[in-house]
């Protein structure tokens, strides 16, 4: 069995954050700050082998056992709703999934409501928790437009600071519920390297502190 335990990272800046916890926490790996074009480090020391990945692919490579633990967003487990092990709110990455109108917009429950998102599922599911009858259509991106061109009434995505919202006079009329990077597990590899995955778990908890 590999000794390594394989670590899923999310590409960009959330993942540059995320392994610089990981080095606190005592897993540090030199070659991953080397210039160059490689995906996969190792750090036969610390027996960890840290590889980059599209952040909303971290979960497929987790729950497949490609990679025996990786860092992904909450909103990627509450869309898709991998067979993984959430193990730690690593308390970074943090946002909030919240649903967007035009301002000054109100809703007419006689008519069902239109909704763009590239979160089907939990707009799905917020609407059908209120009893409320949706259309959701499901768009990859510019989602701010929507509703400016009469696409959609109203729009369920991620909002950090709000800025492109009220850039688009758009404004959260709803907040759905807050988003950060959650630190996960395979399940079989739960099983057979749980001693280490829980050091790991444990010395990431203390290095958040």
């Amino acid at each position: 069995m590999d000794s390594f335990v394989n670590i899923a990272l999310p590409k960009g800046r959330l993942g540059e954050k995320v392994y610089g916890m990981f080095e606190r926490a005592g897993y540090e790996c030199a070659e991953i700050k080397e210039q160059n074009r490689k995906l996969i480090f190792e750090s036969k020391e610390n027996g960890v082998r840290y590889f980059w990945v599209k952040p909303s692919d971290v979960a497929i490579y987790v729950e497949r056992g490609a990679a025996d633990i990786g860092v992904a967003g909450k909103d990627i487990l509450l869309e898709y709703e991998p067979d993984v092990f959430e193990l730690l709110d690593l308390g970074v990455g943090k946002c909030r999934m919240a649903v967007a109108a035009p301002s000054g917009y109100r809703d007419n429950r006689s008519k069902t409501l239109t909704v763009a998102t590239k979160f089907s599922k939990i707009a799905s599911d917020y609407y059908k928790s209120r009893g409320r009858s949706i259309d959701v259509i499901h768009l990859n991106g510019s989602i701010e437009i929507a509703p400016l061109l009469g696409l959609s009434d109203v729009i369920v995505d991620i909002v950090e600071t709000g800025a492109t919202l009220r850039e688009n006079n758009l404004e959260v009329i709803e907040e759905i519920v807050d988003i950060s990077a959650r630190l996960i597990s395979n399940k079989a590899s739960y099983r057979f390297k749980g001693d280490k995955i829980d050091e790991i778990t444990g010395r990431m908890r203390e290095a958040i502190k």
